[in-house]
């Protein structure tokens, strides 16, 4: 365990010090380092209790820290021979942890007691103790045995940049039993570094048991149980996945459909580890079965998922919803079919005229010119790309799609519209064969999405496996590792380094923890004060304004010119009737008022969304044009106030689309507008005008509002917005 007996830390000046020590890990290399402890003011002002980069290293060395690293000779001999016809032959070097160990520390450590669980107390689809995997493995074991479900992820990537060709292969390790919130924040390191995997060219070739008997481990609540750790789920890209699968890339890692029918809504068999091994050692032997080439299997003979324990690898492979959905079938198949359907410059107008709506990207120069995307413009585009689009069945199909898939927790209603939003993309996308865009729809990505409602029932939500984490853990594992060395022999220093990293982690995880420990037992009464003054845990909507309004004392004509608000007067005359009848005094040119930017509503948390409450904004738009507060002549009235213009109820969803329209309500041939409480807001909304194939050349984001006349609701805006909408209906 890290959380170990502080006197064997040997850092004299206490906290302070060790402040200094942890600044100076993360913040400078060796030299600086060294340059920094011999500067006159720190020897004599500092005065620390190391007084160079030597004594320093010798100190955080000495300080405990996770599973040792170690490098493993591997001698590959390959099928090409030298002048003496002797078979080439390569050394690698295998840098890694003991994964036992790794999930030890993560099993055992205290700060993730309150997210762990370590027997599987519920069933609902959410965490990976709630999903079907863990239940029918538990009843394999032992009766009182405990699944440590292992998650590994792997990826290459790229260390250096313009120069060079240094790579390494990382591959991370979790546990299922620490819910997926914790574990997706790297700051936690609930995700772990077991080891670096060869990343060479192998030029030697033509270019052609712990979880059997389980381990006892101490837990997070410090009982002992007897711990089973299997491979349960593997979190990669395709490339990576048929790799593993030992499978060619034009085929399924998974199931065993035809190369040529990754097309079609087929129900192919799911591959089997005990035949597909048999079927390699058959080829390793030197027979042909015909079972090889008809599988598209590799000739990797040994594949390391081959004695695991109550594994399938082909049913760990979990989805991936950055490579397959939002980059895959979104972004290079989705929207290039629309680009070839509308034209570039025609999707770029529609792109321009978006409304803005707090927190969304406004692409104002359109999409064609982007070179680069990122995960994040991919998931900003799918925000507002129905409304853009004419292939609008198929469109409206995959992002439902997309939009179910990233559901935090499932249910059989919403694993059931998961399938039936792919079923309709089946259905119709002829369509697009019909309009010489697409000659077929043989995509190996567009077959992974038929994997998904097996692999959310057996592990769990997709959004717990997105491989979006262990490329965010590169930078802190590998790249940042590697600008930390010298570049040559990196693997090695890089493994120093992050052991340097580790220990300075557990160091200060440790005194934080202590700390905590010891305000707990002596002033209890001030922590649950504390929690009381938390109201967004609560179950009802919270709104929030700045404690002093930002534009104090405006104008009542200066409310109209700047934020049109037309019929101010006659509507708050209305509301003062209805709210305040013994009111007086008359509002009148004369009034100024306080005049709030936004407005922040708290929503209680949606499980299909997330376990924390969601903040939304709403600032001035053309349905809430004003936030203000009464001022004092009309009395002490302190709940603040919004001039808002009606649109019409919702009329029937477009056949197409699925989206509800709307337009502006009038009255008296003017636009019919109210002043309401700001507490009777409970939700912004996002509206699209209805633009059609061509828009007009003089709409912009700025104007749009104003200038049309019919709008979407777009319940694509954000997943709240998309639950309520599938709920509703």
């Amino acid at each position: 365990m890290f959380l170990v007996s502080a006197k064997k830390i040997n850092f004299s000046s206490g906290r302070e010090e060790w402040g200094l020590a942890e600044w100076l890990v993360k913040s400078l290399g060796q030299t600086k380092m060294d340059e920094f402890l011999k500067l006159p003011i720190t020897q004599n002002c500092t005065k620390p209790s190391f007084h160079n980069n030597w004594s320093f290293l010798q100190k955080v060395d000495a300080l405990p820290h996770g599973p040792a690293w170690n490098c493993k000779k591997v001698s590959v001999k390959g099928n090409r021979t030298d002048e003496n016809g002797q078979l080439l032959q390569e050394d690698l070097e295998l840098w890694t942890c003991n994964p036992v160990e790794c999930i030890k520390e993560l099993i055992g450590n205290p700060l993730f007691n309150e997210y762990m669980d370590e027997a599987g107390s519920e069933q609902i689809i959410d965490d990976m103790w709630t999903a079907d995997w863990w239940w029918d493995k538990q009843k394999e074991l032992p009766e009182g045995a405990t699944i440590a479900p292992i998650i590994l992820a792997s990826n290459k990537t790229m260390l250096s940049q313009f120069r060079g060709d240094k790579s390494a292969w990382p591959v991370y390790l979790s546990i299922g039993n620490i819910a997926k919130e914790k574990r997706r924040q790297t700051s936690a390191h609930a995700t772990v570094l077991i080891g670096y995997l060869p990343a060479t060219k192998l030029d030697c070739f033509t270019s052609d048991a712990p979880g059997q008997d389980g381990v006892d481990m101490v837990c997070a609540d410090s009982f002992i149980r007897r711990v089973y750790p299997i491979l349960a789920a593997y979190i990669a890209d395709f490339p990576e996945q048929c790799l593993v699968a030992c499978c060619k890339e034009n085929r399924c890692p998974k199931c065993l459909v035809a190369a040529n029918e990754h097309g079609d809504p087929l129900n192919s068999l799911m591959r089997d580890p005990e035949l597909t091994k048999e079927i390699l050692e058959r080829r390793r032997s030197g027979q042909h079965p015909t079972e090889f080439d008809e599988y598209g299997l590799r000739p990797v003979f040994k594949p390391f998922w081959a004695n695991l324990p109550h594994t399938d690898i082909f049913l760990a492979f979990t989805p991936d919803l950055l490579h397959q959905l939002h980059k895959g079938v979104f972004k290079d198949h989705l929207v290039k079919w629309c680009l070839d359907i509308m034209g570039e410059t025609e999707i770029d107008a529609h792109f321009k005229a978006i409304p803005d709506y707090p927190g969304l990207r406004h692409f104002k120069k359109g999409i064609s010119s982007i070179k680069q995307w990122t995960g994040t413009e991919h998931k900003e585009m799918q925000r507002v790309f129905m409304a853009l689009i004419t292939v609008v069945i198929v469109a409206w199909a995959l992002l439902d799609f997309c939009h179910y898939a990233q559901f935090h927790t499932h249910t059989s209603d919403s694993l059931a519209a998961l399938e039936n939003a792919l079923t309709i993309f089946h259905a119709h996308k002829d369509v697009l064969q019909e309009l010489t865009v697409r000659e077929h729809f043989n995509i190996p990505k567009l077959h992974q999405l038929s994997h998904y409602v097996l692999s959310i029932k057996l592990f769990r939500a997709a959004d717990g496996f997105n491989t979006e984490l262990p490329e965010r853990l590169h930078i802190d594992f590998a790249k940042e590792a590697y600008h930390a060395s010298n570049k040559r022999d990196y693997k090695e220093q890089m493994a120093l380094w992050l052991q340097c990293q580790e220990a300075t982690f557990c160091r200060t995880t440790y005194l934080e923890w202590t700390e905590q420990e010891s305000e707990y037992n002596s002033d209890s009464d001030a922590e649950n004060e504390g929690l009381d003054v938390a109201p967004v845990v609560s179950q009802h909507i919270v709104h929030v304004l700045a404690k002093n309004a930002p534009h104090p004392r405006q104008s009542v004509q200066h409310l109209k010119t700047m934020h049109g608000t037309i019929d101010f007067l006659p509507t708050l005359k209305l509301f003062l009737q209805k709210h305040l009848p013994h009111n007086q005094i008359v509002p009148g040119p004369q009034d100024r008022f306080d005049v709030f930017r936004q407005v922040i509503i708290i929503l209680p948390p949606d499980p299909h969304v997330s376990e924390l409450p969601k903040c939304l904004r709403v600032r001035a738009t053309p349905e809430v044009c004003v936030l203000f507060k009464l001022p004092r002549q009309f009395g002490a009235y302190s709940r603040p106030l919004a001039y808002i213009e009606w649109f019409t109820p919702f009329r029937e969803p477009d056949e197409l689309s699925g989206l509800h329209q709307i337009s502006r309500s009038t009255r008296h041939l003017r636009r019919n507008s109210a002043v309401i409480h700001v507490d009777e807001i409970i939700h912004p909304c996002h509206l699209m005008p209805k633009m059609g194939q061509s828009v007009n050349p003089t709409w912009t984001s700025a104007n749009v509002y104003e200038l049309a006349s019919e709008f979407y609701l777009n319940t694509y805006i954000d997943l709240e917005t998309f639950c309520m909408s599938t709920t509703s209906t």
